[in-house]
Order: C-alpha cells, then structure tokens, then sequence
C-alpha cells in the first residue's frame, strides 16, 4: 500500500434512517418542516438584534450569535439529509473529502456553541448576582472577547479530532450505518487497531461535553444559592431567566455526552439523538429563549410588521 496515502476509499455509503419509503416520505416532511422553521426563527432573531437598538445588549449579543451557530448546526447534516431521502436512493454516498468537511463543520459549531453557553451562563451569574456592575464587566470589549474565544476553540477542537482520522487508513468497508459523518462511526471503519484512537477521541470531546456541562451547572446552581440568600433580587424572576438556559444546555448537551461518553448500544437510538441534535435542538432554541421574554417577542412583533409593510410598498 502506498505510504503517502493509505485509504482506498473514495467515498461513504450512509445506511439512512430507514428503508421503508412510506417512513421516509413522513421523515421527509418533518425534517423539511423543521429545518425551514429553524432558519426561519433562528434569521428572524438575528435580524431583530441587529435591527433594535433596544436589544443592543450583552445577553442579546451572545442569543444572537447563538442562533447565528444555531443555523450552521442545522445546516451541515439536514440538507444532506433531506437530499438523500427525496432521491428515493438505496444508495446514499457522500465523498471522502464531504465526509472530512462534515466532521470538521460539526466540531467547529459544537465547540463554538459550548463557549456561547458558558458565556450566556456568565452573562446571566453577573445579571443576576452582581447587577450594579454589570454594563462594567460584560463591556463591549469583554462580549467580543468571548466571540473571539469560542470561534478559536471551535477551530482548534476540530483540527485536532480531524488530525486523528486523516490519515487512517480504509482500505474496503465504506458502511455508515447512518444519515451523516462523524468519528465513532467512521474510525470503526479503519482498517487497523483503533482502540487508543476511540480513546483520544473520548478524551476530547467526551471530556470537554461533560465538562463544559458540569461548569454550567455548577454556575446555574451558584446563582440560584445567590439569590437565595438575598431575597429582594427576585428568586422568582432569576428562575424564570435560568430556566431557558438550563433547558437550552440539557437539550445541547444531553446527546453529546451520550455519542462520546457512553458505548453505543443501539443504532436506531444514536439516530434519533442525532436527528434530536440537528433539528430539534437548533428549532426549540429561538422558541425557548423567546417564550418568556416579552422584550424580545415585542421586538419580534415589531420587525415582521416591518417586513410585513416592506413587502406592500415593493
């Protein structure tokens, strides 16, 4: 075998969520549905921050940047995805390099939206737990320093975990029992012993899912101790404020810890975690951050009456 490249394999063959053409057109709704309507409100969030001088904050600067990855997290598995199922093919092949890509765009985005919500976690504890010095400590210059460093993150955590695959050899099985790339299913198809690999891969996203997620709950639950032993700041309205992020960083990080961290023990459930991931997650984030925000839905209201009269008057 060739020295200087040792795969074989020009392209994947994904397995899809089913073969059943009656569950693949209802998946095939849904997925559209879903996927339209998370573009659809994550843009409509963007626009409104961008667009309201009233949401020219810090904690609206980071939702919007949020939504901003939100989008990418929908779109580098769904459109795929969606292509696959409305060919009606067996056979669903990506390319080598569009598998690499894939990898690469699921940890940038993963890793920047880990940083996003450890910032927002700390956004909120200052808020919350030390408001007279709040526009002094999250400054224009501090929000713009958490953007900077989850983009960087994002970078460095996938040019490592690509470092680990690029070179692996595949030298026949091309099978992914799936609708997408990512490192545990692809490393089981190289041809050669891959456990210390599946380990170092563990160690970097497992470790940093389950870390990351242990640090915003440690600070969810500093805060709600905080207000606790000082009533007058609203336990009540601080609650209220936490319960989207606790909700957002659940449905995040729940799948994530379970791809990386735990042994996969049935296909058809990391399918639906995935799809949980892609989809659903990035469609409930615009709803949950919205829900009990009544600035944020008045502003929301105002930018489609905008839009809304824009289009009469073109």
């Amino acid at each position: 075998m060739d020295g200087a490249n040792h795969s074989v394999v020009s392209e994947f063959v994904f397995l899809g969520l089913s073969n059943s053409w009656e569950i693949q057109l209802v998946l095939f709704v849904f997925s559209s549905m879903l996927y339209v309507a998370s573009m659809m409100g994550n843009s409509l969030i963007i626009l409104t921050v961008t667009s309201d001088p009233h949401l020219h904050s810090p904690v609206y600067f980071l939702l919007a940047n949020l939504s901003f990855i939100d989008l990418g997290v929908s779109s580098v598995t769904t459109p795929k995805m969606i292509y696959d199922i409305f060919r009606k093919r067996k056979c669903k092949v990506i390319s080598f390099g569009g598998c690499i890509a894939q990898i690469f765009f699921i940890h940038v985005v993963g890793g920047v939206e880990m940083v996003l919500l450890i910032a927002m976690a700390f956004d909120r504890y200052v808020a919350i737990c030390k408001p007279l010095h709040y526009l002094t400590i999250m400054s224009p210059r501090m929000c713009i320093f958490f953007l900077v460093s989850a983009w960087m993150i994002g970078l460095i955590h996938s040019v490592i975990q690509l470092a680990f695959v690029v070179n692996l050899p595949f030298c026949g099985l091309n099978v992914l029992d799936s609708f997408y790339c990512d490192l545990p299913q692809l490393i089981r198809l190289a041809c050669t012993d891959t456990y210390q690999l599946e380990l170092m891969v563990t160690a970097n996203s497992g470790l940093i899912s389950v870390g990351s997620f242990f640090i915003l709950i440690i600070s969810y639950i500093v805060i709600i101790v905080t207000v606790q032993k000082h009533p007058s700041a609203g336990l009540s309205k601080a609650l209220s404020t936490l319960s989207a992020h606790i909700t957002v960083v659940v449905f995040f990080f729940g799948p994530l810890i379970f791809f990386y961290t735990w042994p996969s023990l049935s296909t058809q459930l990391d399918k639906f975690l995935a799809i949980f991931d892609a989809l659903f997650t990035p469609f409930l984030n615009p709803i949950i951050y919205t829900f009990r925000n009544q600035e944020m839905k008045v502003a929301m209201r105002r930018v489609c009456r905008q839009l809304v009269s824009y289009r009469k008057i073109s």
